[in-house]
């Protein structure tokens, strides 16, 4: 991996699980003690499974942390690819249990008629996010940012006003709405969360020459603000 990405190897995942965890509590506490309270965006799919059930048994005052999701796929809560069902049931328990989930879905029909109000409710929260934690697929997508995707070049584009976009791609299964780069890169503080060789050597790739649209977590990794940290175990 390149030298000046900030990386935190791990021997196994539960080691990173609690180091990740003690991570992003400390942004959390810090944005209470600066605004009286704290927000967080979260990544679905299985690797978090082990980060979050560690972030539940940390010890802050959770009731002042909203929670939400980086992207998600079109579907209602209870759906079995819901990653705000996967982030219910992996993080709001224990000491977790009474912080807020705002989630990334409403009863629109498709994710190009609800963005407007999913928009709306990520500008109440408050901004910039405490912390990002982040994912990679071994198609180098983070977020919904997938190549080939119908509206990535809008939602990597720098200048966009956008705090969320709908997106669709061949690699992504359901129809998505993800945050745009902008409002990770704004975060205090961004994390990406990756397990497994495979991913390492993607991410090694990502971190070479070769356009962002092709391997979109190029994005993230050369934003001038975003300065994500890795976190990774094999």
């Amino acid at each position: 991996m390149h030298p000046s990405l900030p990386r935190h190897d791990y021997p196994d995942a539960e080691a990173l699980a609690a180091a990740l965890a003690d991570a992003v509590a400390t942004g959390l506490r810090s944005g209470i003690d600066a605004r009286g309270a704290a927000s967080l965006a979260l990544s679905g799919g299985r690797t978090p499974a082990r980060f979050f059930a560690a972030l539940s048994q940390v010890e802050l005052d959770w009731a002042r942390v909203s929670v939400t999701l980086v992207d998600e796929r079109w579907v209602p809560a209870d759906h079995e690819r819901s990653n705000e069902g996967f982030l219910r049931r992996g993080l709001l328990q224990n000491k977790a249990a009474a912080a807020s989930v705002i989630g990334l879905v409403n009863e629109a029909p498709t994710p190009e008629e609800g963005a407007p109000a999913i928009a709306a409710r990520i500008a109440a929260l408050p901004l910039p996010f405490d912390a990002v934690v982040l994912g990679m697929g071994g198609d180098g997508h983070t977020a919904s940012f997938f190549p080939g995707g119908d509206r990535l070049a809008e939602a990597l584009d720098p200048e966009t006003g956008a705090l969320v976009l709908p997106m669709r791609a061949d690699g992504a299964g359901e129809p998505r709405i993800t945050l745009t780069l902008p409002v990770v890169a704004a975060a205090r503080a961004v994390y990406l969360h990756i397990e497994g060789a495979e991913k390492a050597v993607v991410l090694e790739t990502a971190l070479g020459s070769g356009p962002a649209e092709d391997l979109p977590v190029r994005a993230v990794l050369r934003h001038p603000a975003a300065a994500p940290e890795v976190f990774w175990c094999p």
